[in-house]
Order: C-alpha cells, then structure tokens, then sequence
C-alpha cells in the first residue's frame, strides 16, 4: 500500500509538471541504437563515454543507441534554407577549388557529381555567392567566384576511411574538371585520422534514452494508443507505428517517439491488432535542449502511464524509480556541457549531421 500511495503521488507531481512543459511549450511555438535504461532493480548512476570500442559499441548510458527518424514543422519562408545543410570544419574535411573568372549557377549545378555521397559519408559542393558573399548549394540563375567541397569525416556509420575518401576525391576532381576549376585536396592520411578522432568522440557521447510502457492488464488497440497519445500532442510520424510530439523548426527531429510494432500499425484492420508495449524514446545529441526533451520524456512516460494503466520499465522489463531518473538526468547534464564544450551542442546543425 505504500508503494501504491508513493506511485500515485510521483505520478501527480509529474502530471503538474507536464502541464506546465505543455504551457510552456504553446507559448514558445506556433504550433543509433535505442538505448534502454540500465537493467538493474537498484537504480545507479549510468556511466557515460566507456573509452574504446567501434561506433557500433555501446555508445552511452551503458547501454546501446539506435538512429531516429527526424519528422516534423516553422514558417514557410524559412524552409528550405534550414533543410539545407552547411559545410562545417568541425566535421568536414573540406577542398577548396579555385577559378580564375566567376562561373555561372548554371553551369556550376548542371555539373554536380548526382549522388553526393561516398561510401557511407555524405559530401557537400558550395559555392561563395558573388552578390552575396555567402557560401550555398550552387543554383541557377547566381554567379560564384570561388567552389568548396567537403565530406563528412564521421556519422552513425562510423569514421571516414581511405576508400571512401578516395571516391570523394575522385568525384569532386570530375567536378573541378566540368568547371574549369583547380581542386586543392587535404592529405588523406591526416583526414583519416581527423575522422577516427572524431568518431571516437562521438561515440563516447552518443545516447539515445527510451523506456518501456508496458499495460498491466488487457491489451491495447493502435486506435487506442493514438488516442492517448494525442491528448499529450503526440501526432503520427513518417513510419508506421511510430507517433512524435514535433519540435519547434523545421528540420528539427521530433522532441519525442512512441513507437509500437509497425506490423499492426499495417494490419488490414490496426484496431483490432493487440498490443502490450510501446517504447517511449528522444535522441540525445539530435535534440535541442532548450526545448526540455528530458522533462518531456519523463513526463510524458508518467502521464501515458496513468491513462493507459501502464508500467514504465526498463528494457528488462524492471520498474524505472524516481531516483533511476534523477541519475540519468546527471548524466545527460553532463553530457550535453561536454557536446557544447566541442563546439558540438546537441541539436545544433553540426551535432545532427554527426549523430545521424
């Protein structure tokens, strides 16, 4: 009985809460690897950047972290600019490739390589806007005095090695031959090098946190956890079986997922497909802070508790207490001054491009 008492007070408190993140929230706006919680019946403070290890170890929290999808919504006008990305020293290794008479948006655009990728690693050709003076994707109808190429060193899939340089240096030459321009490439070994640097940081500080919501007696229906899940504004994602409370800019990823089998959000009829758990998660490093993923996670998991008579477990199917919360909460803290000390801050455009 106690137990029971301390729950439902817990659970009131963070219904208070959750209310004033949603206040605050109407008012701010106009509108790799899942990592579960440490398996372990007494709570203890996770443990961050274990050193070693390829970026498919555990990247965080102890435990392992999963890729989300970004979904989401901002002002028409300013679309299409934030979508796109921008090269960054911090995580590119950039070539210059100069020209001895300003070339056309035209002739700059028709001759971009038509993947832009190599490998696994993304790259980006700019151009420095003549009228402008800012760098861009080259398009039709500007004029560019100078070219930049990079490629990204590191992502989910790991650090940037020598083969895939190799391609990146092989298109962009292509590239500076259709415009005429002649391409300075930095030395691979020591972007190589640069790359795996990055992606052992990266790896130490990549988490993505998730819990349980597991029901404690009948089933639910797809019909009925979207019905749930919309009273905390929660609207259906890009994948099936997946819901997300969308952040505040476009281009941003959701401030949090609930997922459930994707297989029943397809079922011929989803309502009449059972369920018994879905997961309740935000990606760490791809997640601005100012928008309180963490009080939002912790919030939503109690408020959905109540409403659908669920617990909040862990991966092992343990209770998550008040205290496992304060712990990670610590640690995320820690965790984002550490981003933000690399110039690297999470949700900024270099940290979403890195942790994706």
């Amino acid at each position: 009985m106690d137990l029971t008492i301390a729950l439902a007070l817990l659970g009131g408190a963070v219904l208070a809460a959750l209310a004033g993140h949603m206040f605050w929230q109407a008012r701010r706006s106009a509108q790799r690897r899942v990592v579960m919680l440490d398996p372990k019946a007494e709570p203890r403070e996770p443990v961050l950047g274990e050193p070693g290890g390829e970026r498919d170890r555990e990247p965080s929290f102890d435990l392992p972290s999963d890729a989300a999808p970004f979904e989401n919504g901002a002002p028409a006008d300013t679309r299409a600019r934030r979508q796109l990305p921008r090269l960054d020293a911090q995580i590119d290794a950039i070539a210059t490739l100069a020209v001895e008479v300003q070339i056309s948006g035209d002739l700059a655009a028709a001759h971009l390589p038509p993947t832009r990728r190599a490998g696994s690693k993304p790259f980006l050709v700019e151009g420095l806007n003549a009228q402008t003076r800012e760098w861009e994707q080259p398009v039709a109808g500007q004029r560019y005095s100078e070219f930049q190429a990079g490629v990204q060193m590191a992502n989910r899939g790991g650090a940037l090695n020598e083969i895939e340089y190799s391609e990146f240096v092989q298109k962009v030459q292509q590239y500076a031959d259709a415009i005429g321009a002649t391409a300075d490439f930095p030395d691979m070994l020591d972007v190589v090098a640069r790359a795996r640097e990055l992606d052992a940081f990266a790896s130490d500080h990549d988490a993505q946190l998730a819990v349980h919501l597991r029901s404690r007696s009948v089933a639910w229906s797809v019909g009925y956890i979207q019905q749930h899940a919309a009273r905390h504004g929660f609207v259906p994602g890009l994948v099936p079986g997946r819901l997300v409370l969308p952040g505040h800019e476009e281009g941003a990823p959701p401030v949090l997922t609930l997922a459930f089998d994707s297989q029943a959000a397809l079922a011929e009829d989803p309502n009449r497909a059972t369920l018994r758990d879905v997961t309740l998660s935000f990606d760490v490093p791809q997640t601005d802070p100012l928008t309180e993923p963490f009080i939002a996670w912790q919030a939503s998991a109690q408020a959905l508790s109540l409403g659908m008579d669920a617990a909040v477990v862990d991966d092992a199917g343990a209770p998550l207490s008040a205290e496992g919360f304060e712990a990670i909460g610590n640690a995320l803290a820690r965790l984002y001054r550490e981003l933000a000390e690399r110039d690297l801050a999470a949700g900024s455009a270099a940290a979403r491009r890195l942790f994706s």
